[in-house]
This record gives C-alpha cells, structure tokens and sequence, in this order.
C-alpha cells in the first residue's frame, strides 16, 4: 500500500503540478505510450492539470488494440474448428474482428476459454490430450517471457497438441515509425515501465540520439506520471534528448536478463503487422525454427478473407498521436464500447475507452 499512498499523495501532485507550470514556457506535444498511463493519466485527472500548450496524444502502447483484424478472424476461424480449445486473456474476447468477435465464436459454440496465465494453457493441454489446445499469445515485450515459457515447457513436456498464435508485436520500431513520419507531432515521450522492465532501455536511448527527442520512462501512478512529464519538459527546455529513468525503482537499463534469455532462446524479430498502421519492418516476434511446430498459423493454415474496414474508425490517427479519440465522428455515437467499431474503443488499455468511461469529449 505504501507504493499506492506515497505515489498518489495529493500534497506531491499538487507540486509536481505547479513545477511543470513553472516549467514549460511554450507549447508542448508530449506522447505516452502505454494505454495503462493513458487511463491513469484521464483516471486522476492529471492531463488537465498541465498548462495550456502543453499537450498529450496517445500513442500505440495497447497491444489489444493494435493486434490486426486478420489475426483475430485467424482466431476466430481456429476457435471454431472441432476439438480445440481456445485460450485468450479476457480483454481479447471482445475485440472486433473485421465482423465478429472471440466472444461470438463462443456464444455460437466455440471452446473459448479465459486464462490468466499462458501456463494455464499448457496445464490443459496436459489435461486434454485429445483436444488441440491453442493460445493466443498478445502483446508486447511485457508478455513476451512468459509466452515463451509456455512454449518452452509445452517443447519440454513434449506436448503434440498445444500451440501458440503469435501476435507479439516490439514498442521501439513503432516509435521509430512514428517519429519517420512527416505528419509527426510529438516532440517528446513517456516510455512504457512494463516494457523496459524487461527489455531496458538501451534501444530507446538509440531512439533519442537518432531523432533527438527525449525519452523518460515512467511508472502508473500519478506522482510517476507528473515526475515524468516534468522530466521530458526540462529536456526540451534546455534542448536536450535524454533517455531519463523515472521508474528507477522497477526498471533497469539492461532490463531483465533471465526474460530477455528466454525469450531469445524462443522468438525471433520479424516484421508485422499492426491495426490501423500497416506494415512495421522489424516490430514483432515469431516463433524460431526450433519451436515452429508450436505455431497455430502453421498448424490450422485457415484461409481468411478481410471484409472492408469501417470508414468511420479512425483507429490509425488515435494510435499515431494524430488524432484524440473526442475528435473522432463515431466517438461515443455510433462507436461505444457496447458497440465498438474498433478495438481502442473494448480494449482496457484503449485510449477511446478511457476517454469514454472518464467522460472527456
């Protein structure tokens, strides 16, 4: 608790508050982009606590939210095949398809089960050995550890019916696809704690230099967030394009060294793609040829069409920082979370939901 209390003291805020006041003497775009500091940030009202010029866009950090619709219609088409049983963490359930959901494969009769634990997935298929056991391995750097030792364990135990549908997607080249575009607005960043928790962040000081931009990597609770903003502000107020850790008490440059070997000894980079961006060179990982037979895509090759995306679901703009979730048309009318047209709108790291549920446009 004491993490919650001392991270959270309103005396700490309310300074923090007025040093970046004090702080940024012209107009500032500033990026987070982890959709778990976005929600904290709208949550406890710090975005309208900064001085006017001094604006936050919301970057692509919601892996729910950038998996692409071709894969989830991947996911559902092996859902439905006989005598599997498909796992997913819950947020995945409800996200759009280009027509349906995981969550109406199931209610149409699909073995679509919840799991907390990628483990978990590997306990039922050493429970049902009869029944191809497939989960569906989302993320960032965050999760990867852990889905690679599941296919680590499951290659182990020599299990024959489990796999993994991979949709491992890497934050830095995303960033980088962001900051090469000419439409970028954002001259500074708040890097994900979670994700340099295990990765460090010895890729993103490569960023900083490359683009000279600076980079602060924070933590989710307010006085994190605020000592971060106030962080990248200085930076830019005096010119220089620093990486900062904020999260000192978390995160290391070098990161996590046994996840990191883990997941060396299971993935390999590739390109992939994300939702409403395209194509990024080098942002994902796949499994390595020694863990291949563990691959869903290789093991149920089901041929899936595309239907049309919705012209009305601007997700490509709100995961670039281009465009607020309140600027969109459909925010909120013919998009809600009742009724999403896209996956920031379900997912519980998605921007639009975290404008929606704490009232802002």
């Amino acid at each position: 608790m004491k993490l919650l209390t001392d991270y959270r003291k309103t005396s700490t805020v309310a300074q923090l508050a007025r040093a970046i006041q004090c702080a940024a003497t012209r107009p500032w775009t500033l990026m987070e982009i982890c959709g778990g500091q976005t929600h904290s940030i709208l949550k406890f009202g710090l975005d309208q606590m900064l001085p006017p010029g001094l604006t936050l866009v919301h970057g692509p950090g919601c892996p729910v939210c950038v998996t692409p619709a071709e894969l989830i219609d991947k996911a559902i088409a092996i859902a439905l095949q006989p005598r599997v049983i498909f796992c997913s963490f819950g947020d995945m359930l409800r996200v759009p398809g280009s027509k349906h959901s995981l969550l109406d494969a199931k209610a149409s009769g699909a073995d679509v089960r919840v799991v907390y634990s990628p483990l978990d997935a590997v306990k039922l298929a050493r429970e049902n050995p009869q029944r191809e056991v497939v989960f569906f391995a989302v993320g960032f750097e965050t999760t990867a550890p852990a889905n690679a030792m599941a296919a680590w364990q499951a290659s182990q135990d020599k299990l024959s019916n489990f796999s993994l549908l991979v949709a491992q997607m890497l934050v830095p080249p995303a960033m980088r696809q962001i900051l090469s575009s000419p439409n970028c607005r954002v001259q500074g960043f708040l890097a994900p704690g979670h994700v340099c928790t295990v990765e460090g962040y010895v890729e993103y000081e490569r960023l900083a230099a490359s683009f000279h931009v600076p980079i602060v990597v924070t933590g989710f609770e307010p006085v994190d967030l605020l000592e971060g903003i106030l962080m990248v502000v200085r930076q830019l107020e005096s010119g220089r394009a620093d990486v900062e850790n904020q999260y000192v008490r978390v995160v290391r440059r070098e990161g996590n060294p046994a996840a990191r070997a883990v997941v060396q000894e299971v993935f390999e980079v590739s390109d992939r793609h994300w939702r409403g961006v395209g194509l990024i060179p080098s942002s994902g990982l796949r499994l390595r040829e020694a863990y291949r037979h563990l691959d869903a895509e290789l093991r149920f090759p089901a041929a899936v069409t595309p239907a049309p995306r919705s012209e009305l679901c601007l997700v490509g703009l709100v995961l670039q920082g281009l465009m607020k979730p309140s600027e969109c048309p459909a925010f909120g009318k013919s998009c809600t979370p009742d009724q999403p047209l896209g996956a920031p709108m379900v997912s519980s790291e998605g921007a639009c939901s975290a404008y929606y549920l704490y009232g802002r446009g």
